[in-house]
């Protein structure tokens, strides 16, 4: 197993209290696997994707859990341990490229530095593997454009730099944090083949965290699907999504457009995410979901098997069964 989460647990400390972030948090990625997690925002996607690579804020800890790459356990690595797997072994890709790239430095050398620190490369071989990294991701002209700031490229040609900045090393495995936000569709759709064109290429496994279920049954080959920083379904990708098991899978599919007819409006889910500094007692999902019960409010219901490779946390579940 190349990533394994364990029972993570991640606790933010603030002037109101504790949140609980994330909680029990699993999750596995094979080699040359696709792996999607889904959920509203603050659903804990991208803390979760912090958490491996050792970026979370000052005032996050880790209250229980393991991190396992490759078996080693990254919550036990030293400071300089970690930094010397990001970028090598494990690259990552931010939902804003603009934010993601140094502002005042041109893209060449931007993919320079990083070839020259996870390669042993000369001058002249990294200069040549800059111009190679922007041809891989399918940029035009790519010697003008390793000569151009940030700020001169289209979103999509930025997200395009990113990618290949976070594949320079190569690494073994790729994190996409919401790499399609703000992207238009056919922007997307490119990012989307780009990404598995280079996992089939390179065998690199992939963390792909999106809000958007249309994404992932386009590149997941498993969907973990998350909400109020917890792990309620997950399963093979086709599975969770033609059989959906939890409520809130369900409402999460029928809000997609192709869900109505035209003249149809969406079904939005209606209510709030719970408040994290207050978790409830029972199930998360509770005080949104149509399918509600009394044991629902009371009593938290754990993630359990509902059919081979198919996991679900839901009393109604359980119930039905």
């Amino acid at each position: 197993m190349l990533l394994e989460i364990k029972n993570l647990h991640v606790h933010f400390k603030g002037m109101r209290g504790t949140t609980e972030a994330l909680k029990n948090m699993n999750l596995k990625v094979s080699q040359g696997e696709i792996v999607g997690i889904v959920g509203e925002s603050g659903s804990g996607k991208s803390i979760t994707a912090l958490s491996i690579l050792g970026l979370l804020e000052e005032n996050a800890m880790i209250a229980q859990g393991e991190i396992l790459y490759n078996g080693l356990n990254l919550l036990q690595l030293e400071k300089q341990e970690l930094q010397a797997l990001r970028g090598k072994e494990i690259g990552m890709v931010f939902q804003e490229p603009m934010t993601a790239l140094q502002p005042t430095m041109k893209i060449g050398k931007q993919l320079y530095n990083v070839i020259k620190k996870h390669r042993k490369l000369s001058k002249q071989e990294a200069k040549e593997a800059v111009i190679q990294a922007l041809k891989e991701v399918h940029i035009d002209n790519p010697e003008l454009v390793a000569n151009k700031y940030p700020f001169e490229l289209s979103g999509g040609m930025r997200q395009r730099v990113v990618i290949a900045l976070a594949m320079a090393a190569p690494p073994n495995l790729l994190i996409a944090d919401e790499p399609t936000t703000a992207l238009d569709v056919t922007i997307q759709y490119e990012i989307i083949n780009l990404i598995k064109e280079l996992n089939d290429k390179r065998g690199t496994s992939v963390l792909f965290i999106t809000h958007d279920l249309g994404v992932v049954a386009n590149i997941c080959e498993k969907i973990i699907v998350m909400y109020a920083g917890e792990v309620v379904e997950s399963g093979n990708t086709q599975e969770v999504l033609q059989q959906p098991r939890h409520p809130y899978t369900k409402s999460l599919l029928q809000a997609l457009p192709d869900s109505v007819e035209p003249d149809e409006p969406l079904q939005a889910i209606e209510g709030e995410p719970p408040n994290l500094l207050n978790r409830p007692t029972g199930c998360a999902f509770s005080d949104r979901c149509k399918q509600v019960m009394d044991i629902c409010r009371v009593e938290h219901p754990e993630l359990k098997e509902s059919g081979v490779g198919h996991q679900v946390s839901c009393w109604l579940e359980k119930v039905t069964v």
